[in-house]
């Protein structure tokens, strides 16, 4: 993580509309199912094909760009001629870094996926944290209803730049991005 201080036209510049702008119409296409593409996302980011490891990063980082959750709770490849189950055992994207831009006393905060995918955290790109097994599970939403897990180490680096506010007798710390708010925990 790195903090960017006073870009003045950096600020204005960064916003999710260009930094994702290279992707297909997933959403336009409607195919008919044609099958499982026997392709699973693990938790920790690395995807396999019938059980062995993607070794072309390139091939992962195309198929990525195509991914879909439907209405069925479902994750699917999609071609404007194919549409693919793909097995994702938590979310299909990881949250490997981040930065902050600042500039008057604004910023954004800027994450990275292991497949160098970008997303500005802002009101339509939320930071969520769920309580899993006793323990923080942080989501954020990358594109349409597409969310990343937070990796632990960021998690942990998020915590030291969190703002803490005393609400009654617990403290609760906020990531604060775009003039947002994000609660990430209470104690």
């Amino acid at each position: 993580m790195k903090a960017i201080k006073d870009p003045v036209s950096l600020l204005d510049d960064i916003n999710n509309d260009d930094l994702q702008q290279d992707l297909p119409p997933v959403d336009e296409w409607h195919p008919e199912h044609c099958g499982d593409s026997e392709i699973c996302i693990r938790r920790d980011g690395t995807w396999t094909h019938q059980g062995d490891v993607f070794k072309r990063e390139k091939l992962v980082k195309m198929f990525s760009k195509i991914i879909r959750l439907d209405e069925d709770e479902k994750y699917y490849l999609v071609t404007p001629v194919e549409k693919m189950l793909l097995s994702v055992e938590d979310v299909p994207f990881l949250v490997v870094g981040f930065d902050i831009v600042i500039h008057e006393d604004s910023q954004k905060i800027i994450f990275e996926t292991s497949l160098g995918d970008q997303v500005v955290v802002d009101a339509e790109h939320p930071v969520t944290v769920l309580t899993i097994n006793d323990e923080p599970a942080p989501y954020v939403v990358v594109r349409k209803n597409l969310k990343a897990r937070i990796a632990r180490s960021v998690f942990y680096q998020l915590i030291d730049v969190a703002v803490s506010e005393q609400r009654g007798a617990e403290n609760v710390l906020f990531l604060e991005s775009s003039g947002e708010r994000f609660e990430l925990g209470r104690f």
